[in-house]
């Protein structure tokens, strides 16, 4: 990075930010009572709320919103006249899951390699810090030009939509004239990318039914209906045979026509097993920025480990679908539940629930804001140009913020580029992307502040 007061001012505070962030990811705030105490939560929750007190924020709340999470809410007053920007990020994470393949304990920050690895030290704890160094280093070059507003969400990663029903009851909380949400990546390290595009997703349960109760697979199989059999031919059926998401109806043929995203590349970021296939048809920027995904993200039925030799009588799945930019949300719901009606064999007794659904989300790269981010990154990654890029994943909040504040300005930026294996195991961020991008974000607030006044 070139000499700069704003980027010295944040290279001396890095330490600051590790010794916080460690502290933060060292809740296990997963916002499941199911998997980890709510208090978890609500400690994390209480952390960031002091951490807006201590840099001046007012109006400093724990706002408990419908789906039963607490969203953390402060705003800072500018200058008179000045634009107001909301910095969005969470403090809910992801469970750990196989806590045994960690390489070291998933709540307890930890330096390896150059990188610093812990649940949620990207997605999206490392993005609040991210605001935070960005406006300690304005406070320290001549102050914050802009008003902000910071919300950090208490349960993005569950999609149950608690803070977009509060918003839309409190439609004059989270009014801006910029917003920037810090919790997407850039296309790999060193690369500076905003997000023009996230898909939607719907999620839901499904169960069949077929017996009273397990029977002996010795004495009836063969003729007794199977409960996990007859979800499996369902969830097959959301596959064609070159493994692309098929669901009745919904269109699936769309093409990216933007940044590409190389197949060795990929399958780098992914991980994939040598020999093994991608599934799907066209480009890899297709399949995850452009078409709809379906992935079954968990099945209740016999475990191996004690598993008798009896025939299931009833089988569960969770299946998420992600729907791209054009494609309701709503609508891939019914599409998807009528198909697993038709595809249900042997008149097998299936009911599905709806456990978490949010929009997909088109921004406009060509605003005046774009062009100030722009400019910033330039300089915080010298030699190189912002690109914009898609992400295949889902922020529901977006949609409904686009829809409350149609004249706002929407940029996604963040710490969740490929290397940082974000809902995986062993998730990670890079202490240089988390520099880079908060020089990005101080130097979008004066930049954008400037024009404006121009």
């Amino acid at each position: 990075m070139t000499a700069n007061p704003i980027a010295e001012t944040v290279a001396s505070l890095m330490p600051r930010a590790r010794a916080e962030l460690a502290e933060l990811v060292a809740f296990e705030s997963v916002a499941d009572e199911a998997v980890a105490p709510r208090s978890e939560c609500e400690a994390a929750a209480r952390w960031v709320a002091d951490a807006l007190r201590a840099e001046d924020f007012r109006e400093v709340a724990l706002l408990d919103t419908p789906d039963g999470s607490q969203s953390v809410y402060g705003v800072l007053p500018g200058p008179a006249g000045a634009p107001t920007v909301l910095l969005y990020a969470h403090y809910d994470v992801q469970p750990k899951l196989n806590e045994a393949a960690w390489l070291s304990p998933p709540f307890e920050l930890t330096e390896r390699d150059g990188r610093w690895y812990g649940r949620g030290a990207a997605d999206c704890k490392g993005g609040f810090i991210m605001h935070l160094l960005a406006l300690r280093a304005l406070k320290a070059n001549g102050g914050v030009p802009v008003t902000v507003k910071v919300i950090v969400e208490g349960s993005e990663e569950q999609g149950t939509g608690g803070l977009e029903r509060y918003a839309e009851a409190h439609p004059e909380l989270l009014a801006a004239d910029a917003i920037v949400i810090g919790d997407t990546g850039n296309f790999r390290v060193g690369l500076p990318t905003v997000t023009a595009t996230l898909r939607g997703m719907t999620m839901i349960r499904v169960q069949v039914d077929t017996l009273e109760g397990n029977l002996h697979s010795g004495q009836f199989g063969g003729a007794a209906p199977d409960a996990l059999a007859a979800l499996i031919r369902v969830l097959d059926s959301l596959r064609d045979e070159h493994g692309s998401t098929v669901v009745d109806g919904l269109p699936a043929r769309a093409e990216w026509d933007g940044l590409q995203y190389p197949e060795e590349d990929f399958r780098r970021d992914a991980r994939v097993l040598d020999g093994v296939a991608l599934p799907g048809s066209g480009t890899v920027a297709d399949r995850i920025w452009a078409r709809p995904a379906v992935t079954v993200v968990g099945i209740d039925c016999h475990p191996v480990a004690g598993a008798t030799p009896s025939i299931p009588a009833t089988a569960r799945a969770q299946i998420s679908l992600r729907v791209p930019p054009g494609q309701d949300a709503a609508e891939a719901t019914e599409l998807l539940y009528a198909h697993i009606e038709k595809h249900t064999p042997w008149n097998a007794r299936v009911t599905m629930e709806q456990v978490g659904q949010g929009q997909a989300f088109q921004a406009d790269v060509t605003s005046p804001a774009y062009t100030s981010m722009a400019e910033a990154m330039r300089v915080a990654y010298p030699g190189e140009e912002m690109q914009s890029s898609g992400m295949g994943g889902s922020i529901p909040l977006c949609s409904t913020l686009a829809a409350l504040y149609p004249q706002a300005e929407i940029l996604l930026i963040g710490l969740s580029e490929p290397e940082a294996q974000i809902h995986a195991v062993n998730e990670s961020v890079s202490p240089g992307e988390l520099e880079r991008l908060s020089v990005a974000e101080a130097l979008f607030l004066g930049n954008y502040a400037r024009s404006r006044h121009a």
